[in-house]
């Protein structure tokens, strides 16, 4: 196997696409309806050393898949319905490369599932939340993350031909579990009965045909001759759903999303409102994210004239993909460290400018983007600490970013030039993964201190924030060096692991839904099978599959 600091061949991950670049996905986009065909090149792996046979996926057909359904939502607005379907005749879609698995490090494949995860939650929300209702035409076979594909999706349509059938064959073949959210959407979205959903589970060659209807594993069958014309049904249907959603935004037309690509100099990232700089000897890393300049649109049509170059979409664009970076490209860092800089009044006018134009699609959309990425740094497993200091301009959506962090330090300084403000991106406005805004997080013991701390008006100095509960700690300007220099070095210093589990813990009190169930158990319940004999070890399944020999279990139960 693999060692878990091992670098990623190729070199810094490239996540900016385009559809005229897919190796693997083909997008049309005909009026209201849009199709996403799978056809995975068998040699086109994002490392080498495996072939994609039966369009299996790795993290470069992923790559793609999180791209499209991004696309359809700023650039098609228009489009109602997304058929996802297999451009290979007779199979579906295999699921995770098995052979990539097996020769990935440990954090490598956990990552990866934590990437298909979000993108596959990415579909979940373009359906909820823009009415993009999305239908898998499961023409052929359908395992593993393939069907974890199609659970995503809006309605589930399978050929009936006594033999395509779905499956999650992870426990049973693997040793392993359904890692793309598969098990949490079976009883929880799709509600299997979970007898039905033990059996299915531990049966290889999964269910087909009447069977999958009746235990609730897919919406409809059709026979091969009549396939074509049933997509077409459900796609009228679920058009019809998607009006209901949509009914409180006009819509279109769309923007041209820009490539955020930052410019790479050894492990410094430098886009044009964010920089990332990476110091591996002491694996931490610095994030400081630019406020707007000059005039911030203001009303629907500014903000459509302004499209994919406006502060509040590409700033978080450029956040999401320094993020990726992170967690893909810089394995060994454990620590990040948020900064701000600018004006944080125009932090706020952006802001409110969206808020109020929120009946319109783009204002929306943009919205919705802002609160994925801020989920996705929720979910990023390393230490975040925020500095509050000169010239910060953490305020509304940027103040979400300090709330975030497991820790705020906040300069104490003797003319009180530093300050942090609340604004309505503070109320609620980017829930996390389990509902909750992170200020109801922060004050799960105090829940009155949210109206408390919403009520505060203008700028919020460091004495006040203390008071307030906001920060962390608050070094005045003698001790502000040594203090955030101790503790950065200090938390950089803990088992990685350990930190892992305990920010996990901590960032999510409170009840659950199916998205942090998603990651709070069945990604934590992974990340441990990962590392397990039974899985990865010289006999394990995972280490196996393919061979002549069966995998050799311990039999010992923990």
């Amino acid at each position: 196997m693999a060692d878990d600091t091992s670098p990623t061949p190729s070199g810094p991950t490239s996540f900016d696409t385009h559809p005229s670049k897919y190796r693997h996905w083909k997008l049309e986009v005909s009026g209201d309806r849009a199709t996403l065909a799978m056809a995975v090149e068998l040699h086109g792996g994002f490392r080498p050393g495996y072939e994609l046979k039966l369009n299996s996926y790795d993290l470069g057909v992923d790559i793609e898949l999180a791209d499209a359904v991004q696309r359809m939502r700023f650039e098609h607005p228009e489009v109602k319905v997304v058929v996802v379907k297999s451009a290979i005749d007779r199979v579906f879609c295999s699921g995770a490369n098995i052979y990539m698995l097996g020769a990935s490090s440990h954090a490598f494949k956990v990552n990866f599932c934590k990437y298909t995860n979000e993108t596959r939650l990415s579909i979940e929300d373009a359906s909820h939340g823009a009415g993009q209702k999305y239908l898998a035409a499961v023409n052929g076979p359908c395992a593993g993350g393939g069907y974890e594909l199609a659970l995503a999706c809006d309605d589930i349509l399978l050929v009936d031909d006594g033999n395509s059938a779905v499956s999650l064959p992870e426990v049973p073949l693997l040793a392993v579990l359904p890692g793309t959210g598969g098990l949490t959407r079976l009883v929880d979205k799709r509600k299997v009965r979970r007898d039905l959903a033990d059996v299915f589970c531990t049966t290889s060659e999964g269910v087909r045909g009447k069977r999958a209807v009746e235990w609730g594993l897919v919406d409809a069958i059709a026979s091969r001759t009549r396939f074509d014309a049933a997509v077409e049904d459900r796609v009228t249907k679920l058009a019809g759903q998607a009006e209901s959603v949509r009914a409180a935004a006009a819509r279109g037309p769309g923007i041209t999303l820009e490539p955020v690509a930052p410019s790479i100099d050894g492990t410094t990232y430098t886009y044009r409102h964010v920089t990332l700089v990476v110091d591996p000897a002491t694996r931490v890393a610095h994030v400081t994210m630019k406020a707007p300049e000059g005039e911030i649109p203001k009303g629907g049509a500014a903000i459509q004239a302004a499209g994919s170059a406006q502060w509040s979409l590409r700033a978080w664009r450029e956040l999401d993909d320094a993020l990726l970076h992170l967690r893909l490209d810089h394995l060994e860092v454990g620590v990040v460290v948020l900064h701000t800089i600018g004006d944080a009044k125009k932090v706020l006018e952006a802001d409110a400018s969206l808020l109020e134009s929120k009946d319109h699609w783009l204002a929306a959309e943009i919205l919705a983007l802002q609160s994925r990425v801020m989920r996705r740094l929720d979910l990023t497993s390393k230490s975040f600490f925020a500095l509050i200091e000169k010239g910060s301009a953490f305020a509304g959506s940027l103040l979400e970013l300090a709330l975030a962090s497991d820790r705020i330090y906040m300069l104490a300084d003797d003319d009180e030039t530093v300050s942090v403000e609340l604004g309505a991106a503070n109320a609620g406005l980017h829930p996390m993964s389990h509902g909750l805004s992170r200020l109801e997080v922060r004050f799960q013991r105090e829940p009155a201190r949210v109206e408390e701390v919403l009520a505060e008006k203008g700028a919020i100095t460091t004495e006040r924030a203390n008071e307030l509960g906001l920060v962390t700690i608050a070094p005045d300007e003698i001790d502000w060096d040594d203090d955030v220099r101790i503790a950065i070095e200090e938390r950089a210093s803990l088992s990685p692991d350990a930190l892992t589990g305990m920010e996990a813990s901590l960032r999510f009190p409170g009840g659950e839904t199916a998205d942090s169930k998603i990651f709070s158990r069945l990604s934590a319940w992974q990340n441990w099978i990962f590392q397990r004999p039974n899985a990865v070890g010289p006999q394990g399944a995972l280490t196996k599959y393919g061979q002549p020999d069966r995998p050799t279990f311990g039999w010992t139960r923990c």
